[in-house]
Formats: structure tokens, sequence, C-alpha cells
């Protein structure tokens, strides 16, 4: 539990408003899954996050920093700690040339929305993207081929000791689904987005023929954490699931979707631990079947 301390030197350096206890996590992930918080802070700006990270490090109170939550499992139980939100109060869109410079809580989808506006090229494969700049950046989010580091520029982090720096495209480390920044305690603020000029009705012929695509192919209609896997070399994580015989196949309310393998789904009243129990099975069955590994792409919290 978080000490009336804690959140009375939180409310030193975020209004009041911001801070809430005890928040179920459901309503801030895409799963629709998580038991509550127990302290959850939206942030407003750099210098807010600058100085609750330095103070919950000085003070040793463990946080998770959280954007839109399209990645994310939270336990049933839970987080016993504080989640620092970088959402919509942080989500400020500019455009400079062919430069779009986007706050870490804007959605790829509303950075989509600006390029076309503008005429510009290179980000339709994100259009359809539910995540936040901040966490796609960071996950190097992609889709149909194309993915965040054929078109950042530069992103502004803030360090564990509250300092901010700027990293390049080249210091960023991109990797499938990763870099520099996974698994570091850099936490991202803002990003430079570098596009093409390009014909505007092309630009949103592509964005339609892409989201077509993401209707016919995938449960958009159920409460997910988008693809469950990363992808194994060689392989499709979808098709060896469904070759496994798992099409359907569900625990409780998680279920693994009939129309992509690849998504294991909410049903409805999935918990955590139905999830995770899925997960599993599923990895030991393709384990055993195919000696494949599935390295799920989710984070899980608590």
């Amino acid at each position: 539990m978080i000490s009336g301390a804690v959140v009375e030197a939180l409310q030193r350096y975020v209004p009041g408003d911001n801070i809430h206890l005890q928040e179920p996590m459901a309503g801030h992930t895409t799963f629709r899954i998580g038991g509550p918080a127990d302290c959850f802070v939206q942030l407003e700006d750099e210098e807010q996050l600058r100085k609750v990270r330095r103070y919950l490090g000085l003070a040793g109170v463990p946080f998770f920093v959280l954007g839109n939550g399209s990645n994310l499992l939270v336990d049933d139980a839970g987080y016993r700690g504080v989640v620092l939100q970088i959402g919509q109060k942080m989500s400020d869109i500019s455009v400079q040339g062919c430069h779009i410079i986007a706050k870490a809580g804007a959605t790829l989808r509303q950075v989509a929305a600006a390029a076309l506006e503008h005429g510009l090229a290179g980000f339709e494969f994100a259009s359809g993207i539910p995540g936040t700049v901040g966490g796609g950046v960071v996950m190097n989010a992609g889709a149909y081929g194309g993915e965040m580091s054929q078109v950042v520029d530069q992103v502004r982090v803030v360090s564990k000791e509250g300092e901010s720096m700027v990293l390049d495209n080249d210091t960023m480390e991109f990797r499938y689904r990763g870099s520099v920044i996974r698994g570091s305690a850099f936490t991202v603020t803002e990003v430079t987005f570098r596009l093409e000029p390009g014909d505007r009705e092309a630009i949103r012929a592509k964005m339609e023929e892409l989201a077509a695509r993401r209707r016919e192919k995938q449960p958009l209609e159920y409460p997910s954490a988008g693809s469950t896997f990363k992808r194994p070399e060689g392989h499709f994580a979808g098709k060896l699931i469904m070759e496994a015989g798992f099409a359907g196949y569900r625990i409780g309310g998680a279920q693994v979707s009939e129309k992509h393998c690849g998504f294991v789904i909410n049903t409805g009243d999935a918990t955590a631990r139905d999830v995770r129990a899925l997960i599993k099975e599923i990895q030991e069955r393709v384990k055993e079947r195919f000696r494949v590994d599935l390295e799920p792409e989710i984070v899980f919290l608590g």
C-alpha cells in the first residue's frame, strides 16, 4: 500500500485531481483486465514526470509508466506501486515541414491523422495501431511492413535521475519489437518523426485499405492486447497456434480468436489468471509439437 506521506509528496508535483488511489486498471488497458493500482497518477508535462520520477526513485517506491495500455496484462490483484500515466494530458502534436513532433501520450492514430491532414506519407502502417507514441517507439511497433524505426528521427527521454536528453535514430538501437529503451530506466516524453511529402488521397486510400484488412483478419470486436506473441524466426505464431489445434480454445473467459489465432481475446469476463494459463498451455503445446519457443509480446504487470 502507498503511504499517506507518499501521496502528500506527490501532491507537491501533480494536481490532487490527477492522483487516484486504488484505481481499477481494467479501465486503462485494451484487454479490460486488471485489479487496482495502489496509486494512479495522470501526468500533464515533462516537468511533472521529472520531479515525480526523481522523488519515487529516492523514496524507493516502485512505479510503472503507462501509455494506452494496449500491450499490457495487469494481474488480478493489481499493482503494488504507483502507475504513472502519460496519456491524453500529454498528447500535443505539431507539424514542421516534413517533421511531426508528438508528445508521448498522443496515440499513433492521432499522429497518422496529422500526417494525412498535412499530406505526409510514411506513417500509414501505424494508422490502426492502438498504442501511444511513447509505447510505440519503445516497442518499435509495426504492421504491414512498416515500423517505428523507419520514421523516427529523434526521441526525447527522461532518465531515472529526472534528467532530460535526446536520442537519435541510431542511438535508439531499434530491433524487432524493441529498442534500447525497452527494459531501461528511460521514459519517452516526445518523439520527432521524419516523413515524406505525399498525395493526400493516396495516403487516405492506403490507410483505408489497411483498416479494411484489419477488420477482416483481426478480432477488433473483442478486448485484447493485440498480437499475443512475437513472431518466431522462420514462422508465424498464429499459424503454429492454429495448427496446434487452439482455434477457439478457451480457459475461463480467455479465448484464442477463431478469426486470428495470434490473438488471445477477452470474451467478456476473462481474468489475468485465465490469460496466463492459456498462454502457458499454448507455449507448451507449440514447443512440444513444433520445437518452437513462443515469446509473449504482451507486458505483464503485477
